[in-house]
């Protein structure tokens, strides 16, 4: 059997960077779903015949379907679904895609505090990172996440993005710069998630 390798020529194995476990406690279903996710177009093209008992015709029309809007990468999607299901069930792999969903689209509170708390970690993974005292719980939104935490640059900014719909606490708009957070706002007991804009997090643990 001819060494499996990537696009770039490096090899596929656990010695490499970047190596994926089948075994959850090295690799858990969400970043195994990612892994295969973010391969690239000639890589899926490969890996899928490879890895999955897909049938030719299968292939074949889901390789043509990717080469018309590779942008939608429904090669990798397939990959894996295929691969995810195959290995962790249905169950791991819709929880994978609720959690990619929560980073990457427009979920819901009530799929942020779905997730437990080694995924939660791991889909927000190298956003800013700040710790709160829990004495100070039960303040206002616009004091927490100004100054001390450096969420927003002034509580006049704070409250322009408020106003402007810009702000989410858990995936839940904030309506009310005032607005107190305390211990039931806190997601597994101790996590609490600030977005400012569309694209950028901050994750705040009450110690």
């Amino acid at each position: 059997c001819p060494l499996i390798t990537k696009a770039d020529g490096t090899k596929f194995g656990k010695t490499e960077s970047g190596n994926v476990w089948l075994d959850p406690r090295y690799t858990s279903p969400y970043k195994f779903y990612q892994f295969w996710l973010n391969v690239s177009d000639d890589d899926a093209k490969r890996y899928i015949r490879i890895f999955t008992l897909l049938d030719r015709g299968t292939i074949e029309a889901l390789v043509a379907e990717h080469d018309a809007a590779p942008h939608l990468r429904l090669l990798q999607k397939r990959l894996a679904e295929e691969l995810t299901v195959m290995i962790h069930s249905r169950g791991e792999y819709e929880k994978a895609v609720e959690a990619s969903a929560i980073l990457f689209g427009g979920s819901t509170a009530e799929a942020l505090r779905g997730l437990d708390e080694q995924t939660l970690l791991q889909v927000f993974e190298g956003v800013p990172c700040f710790t709160l005292p829990r004495a100070e719980l039960g303040g206002a939104f616009v004091e927490l996440f100004v100054g001390q935490l450096e969420v927003f640059p002034s509580k006049g900014e704070c409250r322009k993005l408020v106003q402007g719909g810009g702000v989410s606490l858990n995936k839940e708009k904030v309506t009310d710069p005032q607005r107190p957070v305390g211990e039931s706002d806190l997601i597994a007991g101790k996590y609490l998630l600030v977005q400012r804009g569309k694209k950028n997090y901050y994750l705040v643990t009450a110690e």
